[in-house]
């Protein structure tokens, strides 16, 4: 099939993809309500510094204390990860802030917070859509993590490490997710794309003759032919 032909089918029925993305584009704009302000939430963040005390005693079989202690301040840090999205930890900082007046489930929190690491050094944010409740809610997480460390230090077999905050809690603003601000325009393309498809599907299905050149395809041979009145 010629280009030209692509062309004289998306002619006959142009109005379907149009007419489909914009209904589509009007149902979606009524679920989605793109003008109303979208709401903002917050992100704090902290970074805590692992380590382990290095062994006072060593003898000349064994390796740098300095250098083991490093290496189980990083086995350590994969572990406490877990730590901080364990329902023991979400359900102490739940406690915390109930005493402060602010009543939040520890299966709340929990899904809240995130974690990451890099060597020794473990960031934990947690979203909220409060700006004032988030510094409370990370205020209670390093207040438990200071106060009781060791002993989820213990739980690990970890007796002689400490953490130390280095940075935060710092809160930021979260604008909307890439999906709520493409999904409108997303929906009309995708609305589009499906008008031409049918446009093709419908061309196929048709079974009625247009021009001369299908006649001849079908084994006919053309004698003469009345011009398209204009």
């Amino acid at each position: 099939m010629e280009l030209r032909q692509y062309v004289q089918i998306l002619r006959r029925r142009w109005w379907m993809p149009i007419s489909l993305a914009l209904l589509v584009g009007l149902l979606s704009a009524v679920q989605l309500k793109p003008w109303q302000p979208q709401p903002v939430s917050y992100t704090v963040s902290m970074r805590l510094l692992l380590g382990v005390m290095p062994a006072t005693e060593a003898d000349g079989t064994t390796y740098d204390p300095r250098y083991t202690a490093a290496q189980t301040s990083e086995y350590l840090v994969d572990d406490f990860t877990e730590v901080v999205h364990s329902e023991l930890f979400a359900r102490n900082v739940s406690r915390r802030l109930a005493g402060q007046g602010l009543q939040i489930p520890a299966g709340l929190l929990q899904g809240s917070a995130s974690t990451g690491k890099t060597h020794r050094i473990v960031s934990i944010r947690f979203g909220w859509p409060d700006r004032g409740e988030a510094v409370m809610i990370a205020e209670a997480a390093l207040a438990e993590l200071s106060e009781n460390a060791l002993t989820y230090f213990r739980q690990l077999g970890m007796d002689g490490a400490v953490a130390t905050l280095i940075d935060g809690p710092t809160v930021s603003e979260v604008g909307p997710a890439l999906r709520q601000r493409i999904e409108l325009p997303l929906r009309i393309a995708l609305g589009f794309l499906v008008g031409l498809g049918l446009i093709f599907l419908l061309d196929y299905l048709d079974v009625s003759i247009r021009n001369q050149q299908e006649l001849e395809e079908l084994g006919f041979a053309v004698l003469g032919a009345i011009p398209k009145h204009r």
